[in-house]
């Protein structure tokens, strides 16, 4: 469930940054949902190993080379994707830098909730015991 979740959420994000810069284009919401897979899937098996082969430069730039390399695979999504282009670095950088920051702030707020229900739960479990009449506890 949570798979879709996020599916639906990187979807919107897409969506987002073709309705907020000129040169990210989608064809319609399906061309998302595919470009939303096929992102999620690159970023899941392909951009660790491209992180690590990286890493001295990322290290240099203090992490920042992290939007160039997100900047690419959103490149190579709109390669693959028919009804998804994305027009220069300029606009995959900057599509990448919305997709990137749409997702961190829901990905924080529902991370929130769950740290919400973990302590309600472990309120709920915490017994409050008081000393009556000399040794005995209630």
């Amino acid at each position: 469930m949570i798979i879709v979740f996020r599916w639906l959420i990187l979807t919107g994000s897409i969506t987002l940054a073709s309705y907020l810069l000129d040169g990210i284009e989608v064809a319609g919401f399906w061309s998302a949902v595919l470009a939303a897979a096929i992102l999620g899937t690159i970023n899941t098996l392909l951009r660790p190993l491209v992180l690590l082969l990286t890493l001295p430069i990322n290290i240099m730039t203090l992490g920042l080379f992290t939007f160039v390399i997100n900047a690419v695979m959103l490149s190579l999504v709109s390669v693959i994707v028919p009804g998804f282009e994305v027009r220069g670095f300029a606009a995959a950088f900057l599509g990448a830098l919305i997709i990137t920051m749409t997702n961190w702030v829901v990905n924080r707020l529902t991370r929130r909730e769950d740290l919400g229900r973990a302590n309600k739960q472990r309120d709920s479990d915490v017994i409050d015991l008081k000393r009556r009449d000399g040794d005995r506890w209630e």
